[in-house]
């Protein structure tokens, strides 16, 4: 049976005139990023023997399988589904203290069609909706008592996700002015245009990355293909030595076939690109940055590990 997907639609007047944040359930770091697959043996191949994940069941979809960086944090791969776009990216998801209060907390504001608490016995609980640009999203209240990392993995810390954003003032509206994200950093390869604008989540350090595309960034619209969502649409691996990682896989022959860097991001911040089967690109950075950044300074602190 194929999963029940339940859907969003946020009132712009909602959004803007949202209130009682300190009643706003914790929303503390990113849970997982969900992607398609065309062929699930590739790509189990790819984050279990490159990026070193355990691969586990998926509660919310059969067809899915889970490939956890620590007890907490993992990327969901699921079948693509039959005339499935450009676009690989199936949803993004943070974690919440409370699923069911911030689902009842996003019920006061105004929000419409909130999808129910799902979950098994015992496990995380969750709930969908879509931002306005209508991502899918949802919010997890995770079953694990600690945020272990799989012994293996490449990381066992997830501290970004990012996509493709085409207008930041409706993504604004729903992730800083309703659900309290805060500003950490943003930055163009040609100041002042904007390509990144990173906004951490409200009681935590991880962040959500806009990839700014059409008007006002270096992308233009025509350029969006599924080569370049592949790029948007990301998933980050925080690391403490970029050198000590990237050696790592280099000395285990885990190099994916498609991959660049090391190099230094224009936030300061060592990185390298690894792709999966489908484009996906799953970033590893570490976690502080060694250098100035350009554009912006960080206005929040960076996560430690």
């Amino acid at each position: 049976m194929r999963p029940r997907r339940l859907y969003l639609v946020c009132a712009a007047t909602a959004l803007m005139g949202a209130t009682s944040p300190d009643s706003r359930p914790a929303i503390t770091g990113i849970s997982h990023l969900a992607v398609y697959s065309r062929d699930m043996a590739k790509s189990e191949h790819f984050y279990m023997h490159v990026m070193g994940a355990r691969k586990g069941a998926d509660p919310e979809n059969p067809a899915g399988v889970r490939f956890y960086f620590s007890s907490r944090q993992f990327v969901q791969v699921l079948p693509a589904p039959a005339g499935q776009g450009a676009s690989m990216l199936a949803h993004a998801a943070y974690l919440t203290a409370d699923a069911g209060g911030l689902r009842t907390w996003l019920a006061g504001q105004g929000v419409k069609r909130l999808g129910p608490i799902l979950g098994v016995a015992g496990g995380d609980r969750w709930f969908v909706t879509r931002d306005p640009e209508g991502n899918e999203v949802q919010f997890v209240q995770s079953a694990s008592p600690d945020a272990a990392a799989v012994p293996g993995a490449i990381s066992g810390r997830v501290i970004h996700v990012g996509y493709a954003v085409h207008d930041r003032v409706k993504q604004d509206s729903f992730y800083r002015r309703l659900l309290g994200f805060r500003p950490y950093w943003f930055g163009a390869f040609k100041p002042p245009k904007m390509d990144w604008i990173s906004q951490q989540v409200p009681n935590g350090r991880d962040w959500v990355e806009y990839m700014m595309v059409g008007a006002g960034s270096d992308v233009p619209m025509e350029k969006v293909d599924a080569n370049q969502l592949g790029v948007l649409n990301h998933l980050s691996l925080g690391v403490q030595n970029m050198q000590t990682a990237v050696t790592a896989l280099y000395r285990e022959n885990r190099l994916s076939p498609r991959h660049d860097g090391p190099q230094m991001g224009l936030d300061g911040k060592w990185q390298a690109n690894f792709y999966d089967p489908d484009g996906t690109r799953i970033e590893l950075m570490e976690f502080q940055p060694v250098t100035k950044p350009c554009c912006s300074p960080f206005t929040a602190e960076s996560p430690t590990d």
